[in-house]
């Protein structure tokens, strides 16, 4: 079952502390997401199957000496919607297949058939 946790952190101004805030609670097993929430965003909200979240809490205590465990809550799993695909779809165009492969094109050259060296014609 999924649960939504939120705590409440001083982070004393600095951003070494949201840091180690972030880093100590990816530590903890069941973890699935995590985010900064609330006002001044002091608030660091954890999504996790299976999250202990009395563990988290006291984890967070022991790196930035403050830590309040606001609310638990139940996460319900969205339902993906089907998403119907348009009824026009583009066709793909199908080349038709060669059964005997490329055409082949011959050229020929007409070449005057002189055996006597003349250029007249062959009849006289």
């Amino acid at each position: 079952m999924k649960q939504k946790v939120v705590i409440k952190v001083s982070f004393n101004g600095e951003n070494k502390s949201r840091t180690k805030v972030m880093q100590a609670a990816v530590c903890v097993p069941g973890v699935e997401s995590i985010a900064f929430g609330g006002e001044d965003s002091d608030q660091i909200v954890v999504i996790g199957d299976g999250l202990d979240s009395v563990n988290l809490t006291s984890i967070l205590r022991k790196k930035v000496k403050y830590a309040e465990l606001l609310s638990v809550s139940s996460v319900e799993e969205k339902k993906e919607e089907k998403v119907t695909e348009p009824e026009f779809r583009v066709q793909p165009m199908v080349w038709p297949t060669y059964q005997t492969g490329v055409p082949q094109y011959y050229f020929h050259t007409v070449v005057p058939n002189d055996h006597y060296g003349n250029e007249a014609c062959s009849i006289m």
